[in-house]
C-alpha cells in the first residue's frame, strides 16, 4: 500500500511538471526573443590541470553557439537577431545525479526529479535564464573516452561530458550545442548501435550527388559522414547545419 502511495505521488508530481514545462517549452520555441542559456562549469574529477582551464574560461568561449545559432536561424527565417544569448555562470562543485542503468519509466521519472532539483540546489548564476547547461569537464589525459551528455526537455537542463583542454574547445560546443538543442525538442538524427547518421534526416545535405562524401554534420546527429561505412565528428560548431527535420522539432519551420 506504501509503494503504490508513493507512486501515486510520483505520478502526480510528474503530471504538474509536464504541464509547466509544456508551457514553457511553447514558450522558448516562440523565437521571439533570445533565449537565456547558462553555462555551469564543473570540475569533475578535482583535476589540477582541469581547474586551470576551468579558470581561464570566459564567455567568449561560447560565442561561436551564439553565432552559428543566429547563422542558422536566418537560414530558416527566423527573424531574431540574437536567438540564443549565453552567460557564463561561476563554478560549482557538486555533480549531477547519475542517469539510471534501469530503462523503467518510473525509475527515470524518479531520476529526472532529482536532477531538477539538484540543478536548482546548485544553482550559481543570478540572472535570467532559460536553459541551464551544466558542463562536467575532465582530463583528456585521464580519459580516452566520457559518458553520454543529455539534454533533458521536461526542465530545460542540459548535463554535458567535456574535455577540459583547449585543444577541444570547438568540440565542446559542439556537444553543448547539441544538449541545448534536445533541451528544446529536437531529436538524435543517429543511429544509437552505430553512431552512424540516419538518412536523410541526419545528413546535412541529403540531396547531395554523390551522396559522399558529406562536408558538413547535422547537429543532432554530430558526425560527418565520409562514406557509407565511415563518418567522422565535426572538429567545431561550423562543420554543423541545422537540417529540416530538426528546425520544425525547434520551432523554427511550422
Amino acid at each position: 500500500m506504501f509503494r503504490k502511495l508513493r507512486v501515486a505521488i510520483l505520478l502526480y508530481v510528474l503530471f504538474i511538471v509536464a504541464i509547466t514545462s509544456w508551457s514553457t517549452r511553447a514558450r522558448n520555441t516562440e523565437w521571439i526573443e533570445p533565449l537565456w542559456v547558462a553555462v555551469y562549469p564543473i570540475n569533475a574529477e578535482h583535476s589540477e590541470p582541469v581547474e586551470r582551464y576551468i579558470r581561464r574560461l570566459t564567455e567568449e568561449q561560447f560565442t561561436p553557439i551564439e553565432s552559428v545559432m543566429q547563422a542558422q536561424a536566418s537560414v530558416w527565417g527566423i527573424d531574431v537577431t540574437t536567438p540564443i544569448d549565453i552567460k557564463f555562470a561561476p563554478q560549482i562543485d557538486s555533480l549531477p545525479p547519475t542517469p539510471p542503468q534501469s530503462s523503467n519509466p518510473l525509475a527515470i521519472a524518479y531520476w529526472s526529479l532529482r536532477l531538477r532539483f539538484w540543478a536548482w540546489r546548485n544553482d550559481s548564476f543570478d540572472g535570467p535564464k532559460d536553459i541551464r547547461i551544466f558542463v562536467a569537464y575532465c582530463d583528456p589525459q585521464e580519459h580516452a573516452t566520457l559518458a553520454h551528455s543529455l539534454g533533458l526537455q521536461q526542465g530545460f537542463i542540459g548535463v554535458v561530458n567535456a574535455y577540459g583542454d583547449s585543444d577541444y574547445d570547438g568540440r565542446n560546443n559542439v556537444v553543448i550545442a547539441h544538449e541545448m538543442l534536445h533541451t528544446l525538442g529536437a531529436s538524435d538524427k543517429y543511429d544509437p548501435q552505430t553512431n552512424a547518421a540516419q538518412f536523410p534526416d541526419g545528413f546535412a545535405e541529403p540531396d547531395r550527388s554523390p551522396r559522399y562524401p558529406q562536408q558538413l554534420a547535422e547537429l543532432m546527429a554530430g558526425r560527418i559522414p565520409r562514406s557509407a561505412s565511415g563518418s567522422t565528428m565535426p572538429n567545431k560548431l561550423r562543420e554543423t547545419v541545422i537540417g529540416q527535420a530538426t528546425a520544425r522539432e525547434i520551432g523554427w519551420l511550422k
